[in-house]
């Protein structure tokens, strides 16, 4: 099960951290990854992290502004946004994916991800 949490409404230009806890399985073996989802739009991609928390894969509209980490001691992965524009409104998923590897680089794509939280809104507003 993955439980997010810390969406809100900010302004562009501001930052929020979500969070997503994972229970029931061994989160230390599995990459973890955050996706979202815009009004009408498809499920996209935005970052990716090893299980071991070395390596880090980013979506070009993200990177620079976002940073993904994870605690494995504490079954966490965050999701640091900052410099957020109107555009980044979305509803954000956790994912967990069956991988110990470390080419997150070929995580991008949703069908690779078996377990998925509920989601939490982010909304932007200009």
């Amino acid at each position: 099960q993955l439980v997010e949490s810390g969406g809100g409404l900010v302004q562009a230009g501001g930052s929020l951290r979500l969070s997503c806890v994972a229970s029931g399985r061994i989160f230390s073996s599995h990459t973890m990854a955050w996706f979202r989802q815009a009004a009408g739009k498809e499920r996209a991609f935005v970052s990716a992290i090893s299980s071991s928390g070395e390596n880090t894969h980013y979506a070009v509209s993200v990177e620079g502004r976002f940073t993904i980490s994870r605690d494995n001691a504490k079954n966490t992965v965050y999701l640091q946004m900052n410099s957020l524009k109107p555009e980044d409104t979305a509803v954000y998923f956790c994912a967990a994916a069956d991988y110990i590897g470390s080419m997150v680089d070929l995580m991008e794509s949703k069908y690779e991800y078996d377990s998925w939280g509920q989601g939490t809104q982010v909304t932007v507003s200009s």
